[in-house]
């Protein structure tokens, strides 16, 4: 699989889904356990926000978290949690996700709740892309 990557930003940003309750419940712990760690959180649909990283559209965001490091190489779902939140105090703990088997779990299992966000914890939106995503069953 190529490495996707974009302009690199000089820090890591964290783009998540800011008309998802989920998803900024997620992000509100983030800034808690990375406690400043040069790490900017993003919601992907702030306008203006994926400009300024081309070659990250739209429907990734809306299928997994993006991390996009300093030097511009971008992971998604999973592997975004773990890549962001191994420098924070958890460190290499979580790098247990890379054991065979355990993260085909763990991307399995981040698909699926990304996928039904909207129905796990209620929607945000206010333009109406939410009942769009519950309709299509899409996040």
């Amino acid at each position: 699989m190529k490495e996707l990557a974009t302009t690199p930003p000089g820090h890591d940003v964290i783009l998540f889904d800011g008309h998802c309750r989920l998803c900024l419940g997620a992000a509100k712990q983030f800034e808690r356990l990375l406690g400043g760690g040069g790490s900017e959180l993003r919601s992907f649909r702030e306008e203006g926000v994926l400009a300024a990283f081309p070659g990250i559209s739209l429907e990734r965001c809306e299928q997994k978290m993006q991390l996009v490091q300093a030097d511009g190489r971008v992971f998604e779902g999973a592997e975004a949690v773990v890549r962001a939140l191994g420098r924070g105090r958890l460190g290499r703990l979580l790098y247990v996700y890379y054991v065979p088997g355990l993260r085909q779990v763990a991307d399995w299992l981040y698909g699926l709740i990304a996928r039904h966000r909207f129905r796990i914890a209620g929607k945000t939106c206010t333009d109406g892309t939410c009942s769009i995503h519950l309709k299509r069953g899409k996040p």
